[in-house]
């Protein structure tokens, strides 16, 4: 059965603390736990209280930077991701994001090899942790720090070099959502999906990504989640909105009308 989530970096300002407590408070099963956020409190610490409060993790963001576009060495990026694998596993997190850093200075086919040796490296991990590696395209127009991954046939091509069937598809609708063939290819992705993120957008990405609350934006979202759950997919949800346009609104208005649209589209 599908479950709803939110990713701590919905609600920037509040501490993990605060975090799990509200979620729970609003009825939200899951958090997408954000790994800055649980090094301030305490991985042990934070382990225990989600185990006391019963919040189930859906991902824990992120490991990356493979391309050296960070500062980084190739070295320092795969030690890095494999602590996050570790920690991932420790707390039953359904996937681990993974970002293959900037392009930069490489050729598309040098940074390709790169991300690809790096997920080759980390799949057996993740394979004994139970967890999956999801790989997130991002909207071109915003993914230049963080991806070179900006569509669907990016991603296929990665899964494809790898081989591993812990490489899983992080579907963010805000990226992804205003392709014009988005509809058409979900029952040919879902069986790839690790994570389904849900954002809005009153426009398409620009360099700075602002998003709305969930279904007041031009991203067909009811679209997208009836054709998801007809063609089988029963992860979870995870809710994740950030931009200027909501900085001035209280983080518990976001979630609940974020919450309502949910419940509407039949995501309890």
């Amino acid at each position: 059965m599908a479950l709803l989530s939110v990713c701590e970096t919905t609600t920037f300002r509040w501490s993990f603390e605060e975090d799990v407590d509200r979620y729970r408070r609003l009825g939200i099963p899951a958090i997408g736990v954000w790994r800055q956020k649980l090094s301030d409190f305490g991985e042990e610490k934070g382990a225990d209280l989600l185990t006391e409060y019963g919040l189930k993790v859906s991902s824990l963001h992120w490991a990356g930077g493979f391309t050296g576009s960070d500062g980084r060495s190739y070295k320092a990026a795969i030690e890095d991701a494999m602590e996050a694998v570790r920690l991932a596993g420790e707390l039953k997190a359904e996937c681990l994001l993974v970002y293959s850093g900037a392009r930069g200075g490489h050729t598309y086919n040098h940074a390709r090899r790169l991300f690809r040796d790096a997920l080759k490296t980390l799949a057996p991990m993740a394979e004994q942790y139970g967890i999956n590696l999801a790989v997130e395209p991002m909207h071109p127009a915003c993914a230049e720090e963080f991806t070179f991954v900006t569509n669907w046939n990016e991603y296929l091509e990665v899964f494809s070099a790898v081989g591993s069937p812990r490489i899983k598809l992080l579907l963010d609708t805000y990226h992804l959502g205003f392709e014009e063939d988005l509809l058409e290819r979900i029952p040919e992705l879902v069986p790839q999906i690790g994570l389904v993120q849900l954002g809005d957008g009153r426009a398409a990405p620009t360099l700075e990504q602002n998003r709305c609350v969930l279904g007041t934006g031009m991203v067909p979202l009811r679209e997208i989640l009836s054709r998801l759950r007809t063609h089988g997919y029963d992860g979870f949800f995870e809710i994740e909105l950030i931009g200027e346009d909501l900085e001035s609104m209280d983080y518990e208005q976001i979630l609940q009308e974020s919450i309502q649209f949910c419940h509407a589209a039949d995501l309890s």
